[in-house]
Formats: structure tokens, C-alpha cells, sequence
């Protein structure tokens, strides 16, 4: 009989990176509905879902990508505005839905104080869903109006032209100049609230 440590394979999802079973047990364990915050270097996407054994039924959902089909969302939608914008549009169909608390769950993704997770977050806490998270985690507001990017870019433009064409072509081929990022981002913003109201 063969005395070597028998090797287990661990479960599917794990093995892709796509779950931490621990986190998500213990998130079971509280019987409370999930928001779910999933982003790639282009796209966001937020989802409320509520946990089953069969298997979990997403109630509602929002993707960056609405932003731009129905809202006139011109910027990327990977950043930490249109995160913000994905939170809040998700937010606003969950609480007409009459969804007020949810329990955010990042799967395998770090949080780390002020990413795109934390902007989603204060998206949904903004349009009225209460979710657990300390104040300190979530990103200054001019952070969340695309301030940050608005002062960079003018920077860059000041000091190589050439070089602002070239870092900035994603704005400029939409028609939107990034040190109008702020403002696009209260339009769009202003957009979805008459949409809800």
C-alpha cells in the first residue's frame, strides 16, 4: 500500500480563480441577498443575487455598457467613474424593485481602499441601498467625478500635445475631451436619476 500524501484536486471554479468557497460560505451562512461587483480593463458590471442551492438567481443586474447604449456615457466604461455609474444605475432599479440592503461579495478581486469596487459601492449607497462597508474604503468624490483624470489631461496637454492625442484618442474619437469629464459624468449622472424619478 502506497504511504504518499494523496493530492486533492481543488473545485473547479477555485481552480479557475473565479471563487473563494471560505468567503462565500460565510457569506451563505448570513441568508442575506448579494451584490455582486465584477469588473475587466473595459467593462463593469454589478449584479443583485440572491443565493440558492440550485443555483444563484440574479434578480437585477446593470453593465457599464448601458451607460453608453441609453444614458450618452462617452468616456471608457472601465474606470472609476463609469464603476460609480454602473453602481448607481444598478442601485436605482434594485430600490424600485424594492431592494434596500444587500451584502457585497468581490469574489477573488483585492480590495483595496478606492478602487473601482468601493466606486460601485457608493454608486448603490447613493441611489438608497444600505451596504456594509467603512467610509474610509470609499473614493473622494472628485475621484468619482472623473476629476483626477480632467486635471491629468490638461497637464499632459500643456506640457506634449502630441502625447495628449495619443493617451487621450479614446475620449476625443467619442467626441469628448477628457477635461469635460466631470461635467459628462454629472449629465449622464442627471440622465439616469429623470430616468428613475
Amino acid at each position: 500500500m502506497g504511504k504518499k500524501r494523496i493530492y486533492k484536486v481543488p473545485f473547479k471554479r477555485k481552480r479557475e480563480g473565479k471563487t473563494n468557497y471560505y468567503k462565500r460560505l460565510t457569506l451563505l451562512k448570513s441568508k442575506k441577498l448579494l451584490v455582486v461587483l465584477r469588473g475587466s480593463l473595459k467593462h463593469f458590471r454589478v449584479q443583485f443575487v440572491e443565493p440558492k442551492i440550485e443555483g444563484d438567481k440574479t434578480i437585477v443586474s446593470a453593465w457599464s455598457q448601458q451607460l453608453i447604449k441609453k444614458y450618452g456615457w462617452k468616456a471608457p466604461t472601465g474606470n472609476v467613474p463609469a464603476a460609480y455609474l454602473t453602481g448607481y444605475l444598478c442601485g436605482k432599479k434594485a430600490t424600485k424593485l424594492g431592494i434596500n440592503f444587500a451584502v457585497p461579495y468581490f469574489g477573488l478581486h483585492r480590495s483595496t481602499k478606492g478602487n473601482r469596487l468601493f466606486s460601485a459601492i457608493k454608486g448603490l449607497i447613493d441611489a438608497g441601498v444600505t451596504v456594509p462597508c467603512e467610509e474610509k474604503m470609499l473614493p473622494e468624490e472628485e475621484r468619482v467625478k472623473g476629476e483626477h483624470v480632467a486635471s491629468y489631461a490638461q497637464e499632459i496637454l500643456e506640457e506634449n500635445e502630441a502625447l495628449y492625442y495619443k493617451r487621450f484618442s479614446g475620449y476625443l474619437s467619442k467626441g469628448l475631451k477628457p477635461e469635460d469629464l466631470p461635467n459628462h459624468f454629472e449629465v449622464v449622472k442627471k440622465r439616469i436619476e429623470s430616468d428613475f424619478s
